[in-house]
């Protein structure tokens, strides 16, 4: 019997009408439950073919585990090699070279020094910092975030250098961004399962938390849809991202991309409203469901195999394939890389 465990913290909707629907599906061979877990014993095979990760964002030991399980063999949603190493500043960057629009943005230096760290470790820092070529490239109303930030912690809206260097002020020793501020007419927030299916959810982050999601939306314009859907999908699957949400505001026409680092999206029934959420259940355990059943993984033992699903060895279905429509005699072979 192969197992699907779902690994969750304070949440209490997502997980049990996940499970749920996995299990009315009544796949032969197949079962869905909450992750159990001790003590990881290094080496021992995991007892989950798949996990769907909502907390080790949260928890280092469950990362630690996820990590372990993937080594051997489980599929994890989402990766958890590429979470660890992700950052908003990345995130930005890599989206801006995909053609995805993006609002001017600098990555700023800790404003108090890093635990441990002392004037000599930032001997290659600048000092003082070109503040006005910082104001001419971003402008003087925009965001201060962490680089690593979620949940709209520290983050802070500024207007002007004053309220800028007091947001700066309290950042202690955060890494932060600087992002000009979109005049958004419209902001949505799409849902992304499998890279694929796309969910373009009307949103408003000037709301309380709870009162975001628009449920009873207006019309969206087809053009602006599918370019939304196209650039959602183009930045999870360059990220490697299985379930994410993408953030657009839009300004004259143009949907900026404002946050797409969100690989534990929002779940809760209250918040999304029952359409988004039994879509987002429907499609999440739709794709679980393919990757328990999918052939086993053999990985090369490199890191880039954590990260690509093209890094496989064997005769499984993917290295078949590219043996099968080889140009030929002379042909190495090589699998393409997303990275």
């Amino acid at each position: 019997m192969k197992k699907i465990g779902i690994l969750f913290g304070v949440e209490n909707c997502f997980p049990g009408a996940l499970v749920e629907h996995i299990n009315a599906r009544n796949v032969e061979g197949l079962q869905a439950e909450f992750v159990d877990t001790g003590a990881v014993c290094l080496g021992r095979a995991p007892q989950y073919a798949v996990i769907i990760d909502r907390i080790s964002h949260a928890v280092p030991f469950y990362r630690a585990f996820l990590k372990h399980a993937a080594l051997n063999g489980t599929a994890v949603l989402n990766n958890p090699f590429w979470w660890s190493a992700d950052d908003k500043a990345f995130n930005y960057a890599l989206g801006a070279r995909l053609g995805v629009a993006i609002p001017p943005t600098v990555i700023l230096p800790h404003k108090q020094l890093p635990p441990g760290a002392s004037s000599r470790t930032m001997r290659n820092l600048q000092f003082p910092l070109d503040w006005d070529a910082v104001f001419a490239f971003v402008g003087e109303h925009g965001f201060l975030k962490p680089i690593d930030g979620g949940g709209w912690r520290d983050v802070y809206e500024v207007r002007g250098r004053a309220e800028f260097f007091r947001a700066y002020d309290q950042s202690r020793d955060a890494c932060m961004i600087y992002q000009k501020a979109v005049r958004f007419t419209e902001y949505y927030r799409c849902y992304v399962v499998g890279q694929k299916r796309v969910r373009i959810m009307a949103y408003d982050p000037r709301r309380p938390h709870a009162e975001r999601y628009l449920q009873t939306p207006p019309a969206v314009d087809p053009a602006l849809a599918m370019r939304m859907e196209q650039d959602a999908r183009k930045l999870c699957r360059a990220l490697g991202y299985d379930m994410n949400t993408v953030e657009f505001a839009i300004e004259d026409g143009v949907p900026y991309a404002i946050d797409f680092m969100n690989p534990a999206p929002d779940a809760e029934l209250s918040a999304i409203g029952q359409e988004s959420f039994d879509w987002f259940v429907r499609e999440v355990a739709d794709l679980a469901i393919a990757k328990a059943r999918g052939a086993p993984r053999l990985l090369k033992l490199r890191w880039q195999a954590f990260l690509d699903e093209d890094s496989t060895v064997g005769n499984g279905p993917r290295h078949a394939r590219r043996h099968r429509h080889g140009k030929g005699k002379g042909t190495s072979g090589k699998a393409k890389t997303s990275r």
